[in-house]
């Protein structure tokens, strides 16, 4: 006996996927004019060939975020220079667009997802900062007055 093409889709276990109007207007959605936020963190992943980069920010982002996939890097940075698991300070220009009240409220009814907007990241800058030599010169402190209270047993 055999199956219906829908059912070898999509199992019951699968989210069912956006309506082809949810799609075309999450693609074609405007984005207002930017905001420039600084933040501090690091990066996660690095993507060279699509000048991409995954970053975690200790501070949240206006939208409560702390972790952004897929950032954008300008292609006149040199990307391969750019280290994991080092804390940078990180200037991040963020768009912002509208979903339509329909869209959103399919996403919040169908999918249990509640969000009114997307939002596309841009590097503008980065550096680097020197915290490791202020962390080893800080334990150093801190292991000499460890030692000191070790010998007054």
């Amino acid at each position: 006996m055999a199956r219906s093409t829908r059912a070898a889709r999509t199992s019951p276990d699968e989210p069912e996927a956006l309506p082809k109007w949810a799609e075309d207007e999450i693609k074609s959605v405007n984005f207002d004019d930017s905001q420039t936020v600084s933040r501090t963190g690091y990066i996660l992943d690095i993507y060279e060939k699509d000048f991409k980069v995954d970053i975690q920010v200790y501070e949240p982002l206006p939208d409560g975020r702390t972790i952004v996939e897929g950032l954008d890097v300008p292609t006149t940075m040199r990307i391969s220079e750019f280290m994991k698991g080092f804390v940078y300070e990180f200037k991040i220009k963020m768009y912002q667009g509208k979903l339509s009240s329909k869209l959103a409220e399919l996403l919040k009814s169908k999918y249990a997802i509640d969000m009114d907007s997307i939002y596309r990241f841009e590097m503008e800058n980065l550096q680097m900062l020197d915290v490791e030599s202020d962390v080893a010169h800080g334990s150093n402190e801190s292991s000499a007055d460890a030692n000191d209270d070790d010998s007054t047993d």
